[in-house]
Formats: C-alpha cells, sequence, structure tokens
C-alpha cells in the first residue's frame, strides 16, 4: 500500500519545494520532486539503501503517483555495478574502519591528529547525549551563530526551535548524536546516521561554532564518531561526497582527506519509468544546472558570490 502526503503540510526544512511529495513504499521512505520531470528517491538517499530495488521501483511504478526517474546509489562496498539499470557515477567520501588505533596511528594525518589532542587540553569534552530540550536549544544556537559558512548563505541560519526540533527528530531510531561541550555549553556536535545493516553510517550533520574553532572541536567529534564505528563493528564511516559535481578541490575536501576519508566512486542508478524520463535522461536533464556548465565558468560565480556575502556579512555584524 502506498502511503502520499504532500511537503505542503509536512516540510522536513524550510527550504524544501512546495511540490514535494512523499511516499511509503515497502516500508521505505520515498521522496518525489520536480514539476516537470519528477524524480523518486529514498528520503535519505546516501544514508539508507536498497537491497532489493526491483520491488521497489515496481511498487513506485504502480503507486498512482507520477514518477519519471526512480534513482538510487548502491552502497559500499561495492563499487562496481550490480544492476543493469542505466548508471551514471556518484561518490563518497568515507574512511574504512576496522580498529580505531589503526586510524589514529596510520591514517589520520599529523595535523588533524595533533587538533584532536588539542581539543582535549582545552577543556573540550565530547560524550554521546540523547535528543532532548538541551541538545535541541544547543543545535538551534549553533545553525544561527552565522549566516554565512564556506563562501555562501547557510541553509540553517534563521530557523526556529520548533523547526530544528523537527529536523533533528528524522531518522531518529538510527541515529547517534555527539556533542562537544566546553564547560556546560554544546559547541558542536553530529548526527550519526546508521544504515539498516549496521555496516556504514553517515555524518548527517557535523557542525561547530565558528567562535570556538581554535579548540578544534570538529576534529574531536570526528575522533569520537570512528571509535563510536569501531566499538560497534561499522565498516565505513561516510562524510557525505568528496566531490560535489565539477568543484573537486574545496577546504572540506581537505579536511576530511586530512582525517584518513577517501574517495570511493559508488554507481548511481536512474531508472526510467515514463517517456519524459526517458528523454530527461538521454538529454541529461537530470543533472543539475551546474553539473552542466564546465568549471572555468563555475569557479569565477564562486569567488564572487563569496566574496559578496563576505561583504554583507560584515554589515549585518556592524549593524547588529
Amino acid at each position: 500500500m502506498t502511503r502520499l502526503r504532500s511537503s505542503h503540510h509536512d516540510e522536513r526544512s524550510s527550504g524544501l519545494k512546495r511540490n514535494m511529495k512523499f511516499m511509503n513504499i515497502c516500508g521505505k521512505e520515498i521522496r518525489v520532486e520536480g514539476r516537470f520531470l519528477r524524480i523518486a528517491r529514498l528520503d535519505a538517499d546516501k544514508y539508507y539503501f536498497l537491497d532489493e530495488p526491483e520491488a521497489v521501483i515496481e511498487a513506485v511504478r504502480k503507486s498512482g503517483v507520477r514518477v519519471d526517474l526512480f534513482t538510487f546509489v548502491q552502497k559500499l562496498p561495492e563499487t562496481l555495478p550490480k544492476y543493469s539499470y542505466p548508471v551514471e557515477w556518484d561518490n563518497f567520501a568515507a574512511l574504512p574502519i576496522s580498529t580505531f588505533d589503526e586510524w589514529w596511528t596510520k591514517k589520520l594525518g599529523f595535523k588533524a591528529r595533533n587538533k584532536a589532542k588539542q581539543a582535549e587540553k582545552k577543556g573540550i569534552v565530547i560524550r554521546e547525549v540523547p535528543l532532548d530540550e538541551s541538545l535541541v536549544r544547543g543545535i538551534w544556537e549553533i545553525y544561527n551563530e552565522c549566516p554565512i559558512r564556506q563562501g555562501r548563505r547557510y541553509s540553517h541560519y534563521g530557523k526556529d526551535l520548533e523547526t530544528v526540533r523537527r529536523e533533528e527528530a528524522t531518522y531518529l531510531e538510527s541515529s547517534q548524536f555527539i556533542g562537544a561541550f566546553h564547560g556546560d555549553k554544546l559547541i558542536g556536535f553530529i548526527k550519526l546516521v546508521t544504515d539498516e545493516s549496521g555496516t556504514q553510517a553517515g555524518l548527517m550533520n557535523i557542525l561547530s561554532m565558528i567562535e570556538h574553532r581554535d579548540k578544534a572541536p570538529t576534529n574531536a567529534l570526528v575522533a569520537h564518531a570512528v571509535r563510536y564505528c569501531a566499538s560497534r563493528g561499522i565498516s565505513y564511516l561516510v562524510y557525505s561526497s568528496f566531490a560535489y559535481g565539477k568543484k573537486q578541490n574545496s577546504s572540506v575536501s581537505d579536511f576530511k582527506e586530512r582525517n584518513g576519508f577517501e574517495r570511493f566512486d559508488v554507481p548511481r542508478y536512474y531508472v526510467p519509468l515514463s517517456r519524459i524520463g526517458w528523454s530527461a535522461l538521454r538529454l541529461g536533464l537530470h543533472k543539475k544546472m551546474t553539473d552542466r556548465l564546465p568549471e572555468s565558468v563555475l569557479h569565477p560565480i564562486r569567488e564572487l558570490r563569496s566574496t559578496w556575502y563576505s561583504r554583507r556579512f560584515q554589515t549585518i555584524n556592524e549593524s547588529a
């Protein structure tokens, strides 16, 4: 049975489009988005995975909801295509884990190791915490510290407490929150989501206060996440993607590499379910506009955007 709801009444985030819909198919939460081209995927795409995609795809096809393309990604450690569907390549920034000591001594960069040690010396305490009102308020304060991060507008800035509470409560049955505390104050946190098999965990959220970056709380949080995974036999810790579109290098990618994360290219399948889907796939219309433009065009645009936001942020600070 298919359960359908519109995002107009059940928004997961203030940035969601009004035409996004959610379906429960074969016990999986499926998100459908787009106007002209309707693309469906797991709501927790890249955190949860499909062991039997054929059954889910067939149920989506028969759901009565117009879907033109269904997409899903293959989980680690399998990096060669398993299915005969049309495939393109996606990627993970992933850390293969055996023991914490192996990561600490052999995979962690010298600079990152020193920063993790520095956090403890500066009084940072890392501990696993439940999602309660104290944690929600702490996350809300971190989100609203600064409107600009990584040279662009930060999507969580300006959200109210209720929105933060609702968003952080998603996938709660498979989530673990890890907090970085300076005294009693939360200055950084991780939301770690483990897949259904218990073999792959993803950093759905990892963020620290800019005010306290001299204490290296993010490095200490990553170290605790590795320890958490190693103690539970989780084979891969995933920190989102290693590269985004044509943008191959960034300060975030450098941070991931220093902390032992590697790039793993994995198959992403696109299954056409309509004539529109077939045509869109052939013409590349399923890709974002930024994925279609050359890096020589995108790089100066990003630089201009970063400069503009930096100036705007200074104005905000001066008028506050």
